[in-house]
């Protein structure tokens, strides 16, 4: 990266705040200051990063380059503004609450050639490295992902699908390119807990799961293939591939007994912070007016599958009581 830009925050809650953190650490970024609503919450942050509390509007002409976090449903405000100033944006995961206004803004950055770049951060989970590298070299069968944890001592605005799953669903989509041509979906627990099977056109069968109510976090990528079986933790970056599975009796001291073997392969991964190098792939984007990694469109397609699966949900939970959904379309 060659200069440096100026960069803002917009929204300095549970994720905002580690924007915030991060713009500090980054040598190609200076941040200028933060917004928010809740004005103590913006001078805490902009005191503990010895930056600028200001308005958003403001923060939006100043700077190169701003991370809207604030919730879904003022996203597309907070673009607008970055729009009309000119100023590269990263929007924080799900892109939009209606997939027609993600469109109109898409079509608004186009035009004025301004950066938009949806903050899909498991993207830039060193695991999805190794993994795009696995996968192009086998044949995939299935593919489970589940992205589990205890409820927040926070207002969350999105459901379980779309504030937990679209992390999964962005990731097979841009893992597996192929068309989803059936979901299945089974919700429960007033929208904190769903489990959606998708079948591809290419006839990869996907399995996602999301949980609001389990009280361990887990976030776990799980890959069938014809010539293997891998296995991928998010949050300790770790993968394992299983090869050559043999299953054999094994005949010791007058007893048979059953055992099955297979070669585990531990394949190395540079271990990282994947906001920090979500930021800098997003500020190099901008420095250079190169396509960012997570486009809009791509932000779109997790939009609308969780859309999809949200409403199913809905009806396989209704019957339970209130099911809690944002999902919207045109």
């Amino acid at each position: 990266m060659g200069e440096t830009l100026d960069v803002g925050v917009v929204g300095v809650g549970a994720m905002g705040r580690h924007h915030a953190r991060v713009y500090n650490e980054l040598s190609g970024a200076t941040l200028i200051g933060v917004a928010d609503a809740n004005a103590d919450r913006a001078k805490q942050i902009a005191d503990k990063n010895e930056v600028r509390a200001c308005d958003s509007a403001d923060l939006c002409k100043q700077a190169d380059a701003v991370s809207i976090a604030v919730p879904t449903r003022y996203h597309a405000e907070v673009a607008r503004q970055c729009i009309d100033a000119g100023t590269g944006m990263l929007i924080e995961k799900p892109l939009v609450v209606k997939t027609a206004t993600g469109r109109d803004l898409i079509d608004a950055a186009d035009a004025v050639d301004v950066t938009l770049q949806v903050g899909h951060i498991e993207r830039f989970n060193p695991v999805t490295e190794v993994l795009e590298e696995i996968l192009a070299d086998i044949d995939v069968i299935s593919v489970s992902a589940k992205r589990l944890g205890p409820s927040v001592d926070r207002t969350v605005e999105d459901s379980a699908v779309t504030d937990l799953m679209i992390h999964d669903i962005d990731l097979i989509c841009h893992l597996l390119p192929s068309a989803v041509s059936d979901i299945q979906v089974s919700g429960a627990a007033q929208g904190r807990y769903a489990t959606a099977t998708l079948e591809f056109s290419s006839g990869v069968i996907g399995s996602l799961t999301a949980s609001r109510v389990t009280e361990k976090k887990i976030r776990q990528f799980k890959i069938t293939a014809d010539s293997c079986y891998v296995t991928a933790d998010f949050i300790d970056q770790s993968l394992e591939v299983h090869r050559q599975s043999v299953p054999e009796y094994v005949a010791t001291d007058n007893e048979v007994r059953y055992r099955h073997e297979s070669i585990v392969e531990k394949p190395a991964v540079r271990t990282g912070e994947p906001l920090k190098r979500e930021l800098e792939s997003f500020l190099d984007a901008v420095q250079t007016n190169s396509q960012p990694r997570v486009t809009g469109e791509d932000g779109i397609r997790a939009v609308e599958l969780a859309q999809t699966i949200d409403r199913k949900a809905f009806d396989a939970g209704s019957s339970e009581g209130e099911f809690t959904t944002n999902a919207q379309t045109d």
